[in-house]
């Protein structure tokens, strides 16, 4: 018989399992790199209202980190360098590690599958242009798309990239070079062999079936307690390759079955689940947090329907432009639509909006100590409220604003 678990338990193993655990001292890079380890993945964001979407999560987890130790560690061109860039959750940074249980992912992308389907095309219909920018790389070492000297072609499907951008874009996805380091938020493409430590490389590649079972064992230790689903869009691997893996791993016994209050579909966890005791976490959350990414599993987890309202018109937007969850003592309680004004040295409140089940004074304490530690980690001086709510007056309240 499977095991059983509440909803509450089903949420705190998510929590436990995503590092959200009580640390003692202040975070060192080894801190940061065993966090980023445990995640498996964080994903990157254009979008920079309050800041790139790759910092938070560290941030929601270890508080005042600098910043450097994950560009270091992304980007330098030392042996501090422990992350590559690649897809694994849309855009992102994952453990050097992972980089062999990917390689079939690349081997798709080249034959033009699992890519979007006009880079698939470009693909296909553009092979000389593809080959002439590879050598451009190979004989001019890192470089941006911008570097490549043509003008964008007119916007479309895929906004204004150039020619050269779509082969750059192509090679990324079929491995044929990979990221470098960033020019501002530009990425700088070189060969992995010139990136890459040779001890990662020259493993033997995995078969895909064994690469998909690691990725998803992976993604069931980072998420705690997951539904097929939700194993599956960890690392966006395909509906027919996760129901195959998912099988092997649970005959082997590598995964366990659980049924898990209010889910309609079945749980997999990686043992017998072993519940954390007095986990309690409080944390601004990014949109693009892997413990929320997945807007049906936080329905699930946490009883919280969030949305990102960036793409949305403004007059439509229920609760704002880019807009963070609040998590206090390990339940979704609110939300703050956050700006970041740098040029006045202001993070600017937007909005504050609590949930149906309201939030304590303490809650509001905390957010208000939350916002303070916030606005100190970026650099800014001062958080003012630009709103009048009842929940930005309970903020004043707890010492906040003016």
């Amino acid at each position: 018989m499977p095991l059983s678990l509440s909803q509450s338990e089903a949420r705190h193993l998510a929590l436990a399992a995503q590092g959200f655990t009580t640390g003692s001292g202040a975070p060192k890079p080894a801190t940061v790199k065993k966090l980023i380890a445990r995640l498996g993945v964080l994903q990157i964001d254009s979008v920079n209202a309050l800041v790139r979407a790759h910092y938070l999560p560290l941030f929601s987890r270890l508080g005042d980190y600098p910043m450097d130790w994950l560009d270091q560690q992304a980007w330098s061109s030392g042996r501090q360098r422990s992350l590559f860039e690649y897809w694994g959750h849309e855009a992102s940074l994952l453990p050097m590690q992972l980089y062999p249980l990917l390689r079939w992912r690349m081997r798709r992308a080249a034959a033009g599958q699992g890519i979007y389907r006009q880079l698939a095309e470009f693909g296909r219909a553009q092979q000389p242009l593809i080959r002439r920018v590879l050598q451009t790389v190979r004989e001019e070492g890192a470089l941006g798309a911008g570097s490549l000297g043509k003008r964008p072609q007119k916007a479309g499907p895929w906004w204004d990239w150039s020619a050269e951008k779509h082969a750059l874009e192509w090679l990324f996805a079929a491995g044929a070079v990979t990221v470098a380091g960033r020019r501002g938020f530009e990425r700088l493409y070189d060969l992995p062999e010139r990136v890459f430590p040779a001890a990662i490389l020259d493993q033997p590649e995995l078969d895909e079936a064994e690469a998909q079972r690691q990725l998803l064992l992976h993604a069931a230790t980072a998420l705690g307690v997951a539904t097929e689903k939700d194993l599956r869009d960890y690392f966006r691997l395909d509906l027919a390759d996760t129901r195959q893996r998912l099988a092997e791993l649970a005959e082997a016994g590598e995964l366990q079955p659980v049924q898990v209050e209010g889910w309609r579909q079945p749980g997999w966890c990686r043992g017998e689940p072993r519940l954390p005791r007095g986990l309690k976490p409080s944390a601004l959350l990014s949109p693009f947090d892997s413990l929320i990414w997945a807007r049906e599993r936080t329905e699930r987890l946490f009883d919280f329907r969030y949305r990102l309202e960036i793409y949305t018109p403004a007059h439509k937007r229920v609760y704002g432009y880019y807009v963070l969850p609040f998590l206090f003592e390990g339940q979704l309680l609110g939300r703050v639509d956050l700006r970041a004004e740098r040029a006045n040295g202001l993070l600017a409140v937007h909005a504050v909006h609590e949930e149906a089940a309201g939030m304590s004074e303490a809650a509001f304490t905390e957010l208000a100590a939350q916002l303070r530690q916030l606005a100190n980690w970026l650099g800014l001086e001062k958080v003012q409220l630009n709103c009048q709510r009842p929940e930005s007056q309970r903020l004043r309240a707890a010492g906040l604003g003016s």
